[in-house]
């Protein structure tokens, strides 16, 4: 059994006033009363601003939030706190810097069992793109470059932010076009794409103009999404 995967493009829906509409489409996932949510802000460098961030969402829903930072580690025994979590929620960032440092903590190997017994997994961002095979991401400087080396909990290509910012959908198209990255997924800010068992089950979203598009070479298809109420 496979869990569940919400890939967001990006957004603001976690700054004040938050918009709780995502997170309690994601906690109801869980399919639990109260359920254990674990944030994981690696991307960010577990940036103070994250974890406040974070918590501050959790206030508004019924639910056990915790988190899970690696630069200054506060859990010795890593795939024993992540198998006690129903929910995991990923910040944005660095997405380079994420993966490296969860298969550095020995990170990637828990989370990937705790999908397999059926886990919500979720993130904004980096937080989108560490779940694919392969993303498009700034990690590497100041420019967008390919990142062929994801979690492959999902199969294909990833890019969030496609509308919002300048260089992503071209840059996107034109590596999926060349063959420099497989057919996947793009989602706009405050659009999110919802995997279950590793298939689409559906789009999500926060205003009418937020839309997700499947990518293959030479066609684009924007996909129907659901507003969240």
């Amino acid at each position: 059994m496979s869990g569940h995967i919400v890939a967001i493009g990006g957004g603001s829906f976690y700054e004040p006033p938050e918009d709780p509409r995502l997170n309690a489409f994601i906690l109801g996932l869980a399919g639990v009363e109260r359920p254990r949510v674990c944030f994981i802000p690696t991307a960010s460098g577990d940036s103070d601003y994250s974890l406040t961030a974070f918590y501050r969402m959790m206030a508004h829903h019924d639910c056990r939030p915790t988190d899970l930072v690696l630069f200054n580690r506060t859990v010795e025994d890593i795939p024993a706190f992540v198998a006690e979590q129903d929910v995991f929620w990923v910040w944005g960032g660095s997405t380079l810097n994420l993966l490296a440092l969860w298969r550095l903590h020995g990170l990637d190997g828990p989370l990937r069992e705790a999908y397999e017994r059926g886990a919500v997994l979720c993130g904004v961002s980096a937080g989108m793109n560490c779940w694919f095979e392969s993303s498009t991401t700034a990690s590497y400087g100041l420019t967008l470059a390919p990142l062929p080396d994801g979690l492959g909990l999902l199969e294909g290509s990833a890019c969030p932010h496609y509308h919002g910012e300048p260089q992503r959908r071209p840059l996107y198209r034109r590596l999926v076009d060349e063959g420099a990255l497989p057919p996947g997924y793009a989602a706009d800010d405050d659009a999110a794409l919802h995997f279950s068992g590793g298939e689409l089950a559906e789009v999500v979203a926060l205003r009418e103009d937020a839309a997700a598009y499947r990518v293959e070479p030479g066609s684009e298809v924007r996909l129907a999404a659901r507003m969240l109420e």
